[in-house]
């Protein structure tokens, strides 16, 4: 147990794949996992967990920031060399991973303070998703956003399928869900992904604006608006997570899911002709 409410976490408690710090009435969690373009195995999972959960019980904390090392990705999503390794074949481990995964969004929607998710390099996947579970974005002119599962063999369970129609309306969630293409910065703003696109350069200053524009906000009424806001969001969700997580856990067995890897781990395209001919090669008549 914490040695009292204003802190979360142990004290000296250090971190291996996030930083984390505080400055002011502002905390910023920082995926650090820049050669791996800042995706998600299971231990930076539940540091950042620890991390909101901790910016959470701050009263000292009005503004949660979340970003990645670098420049070249804010998130890649899931970490694929993990989940080859210890997921793919088998279900059960893959469901307690999906089960941490669930609890990040669950803290990051009721942390109770506003979150602005600082993008400063593409946003893939699940670190879409990740995006999507904070009330605001600030993104680089460089940034651009996808998800990947329907051609990687996986489906945009956790967040993208729940929130994107929210946000972006209908058809163009499915237009991002089905083709899997790079949505630019500029395109992203316009279709509000995004609240705000900057020069790199200028990133870091337009996110303290934003900041200090809702420091200079009444706290309990900012906590009850983000509350009153998640209803849809929250409705979708507790809808459809639970079916996800089980069906996510089983199709890892497929062969779609072992082509789609193994295509990434190649470098290769991969086989949907192969797929959809059940791997079966046609027979020449």
């Amino acid at each position: 147990m914490p040695e009292n409410f204003q802190t979360y976490l142990p004290k000296n408690h250090k971190f291996r794949n996030i930083l984390y710090t505080k400055s002011g009435y502002k905390s910023t969690i920082t995926i650090n996992r820049e050669k791996k373009l800042n995706c998600l195995d299971l231990q930076t999972i539940n540091e950042l967990t620890l991390a909101f959960k901790d910016s959470s019980w701050d009263d000292n904390i009005a503004v949660i920031v979340l970003t990645g090392t670098g420049k070249r990705a804010f998130s890649t999503g899931a970490d694929l060399d993990e989940q080859q390794k210890y997921f793919l074949k088998n279900p059960n481990d893959y469901y307690k991973w999906m089960y941490e995964f669930i609890q990040l969004h669950e803290v990051m929607r009721n942390a109770g303070k506003p979150t602005i998710a600082r993008l400063n390099g593409m946003v893939v996947g699940g670190g879409n998703e990740l995006n999507m579970s904070c009330d605001l974005a600030v993104a680089a002119d460089h940034v651009i956003i996808k998800q990947v599962g329907a051609a990687r063999g996986s489906v945009a369970a956790a967040g993208a399928t729940q929130f994107l129609p929210l946000i972006v309306g209908d058809r163009r969630a499915r237009e991002i869900l089905f083709l899997c293409e790079d949505i630019p910065a500029a395109k992203a703003l316009d279709w509000g992904l995004v609240n705000q696109v900057v020069p790199f350069s200028e990133l870091d200053k337009a996110v303290d604006i934003l900041a200090e524009k809702l420091f200079n906000k009444l706290p309990e009424c900012l906590r009850y608006t983000k509350q009153q806001l998640n209803f849809w969001r929250d409705l979708s969700w507790h809808t459809t997570i639970g079916s996800a997580r089980d069906w996510l856990s089983i199709h890892n067995l497929s062969e779609e899911v072992t082509e789609g890897i193994s295509a990434f781990n190649d470098k290769r395209k991969v086989n949907y002709k192969k797929i959809r001919s059940g791997g079966k090669k046609k027979s020449k008549s």
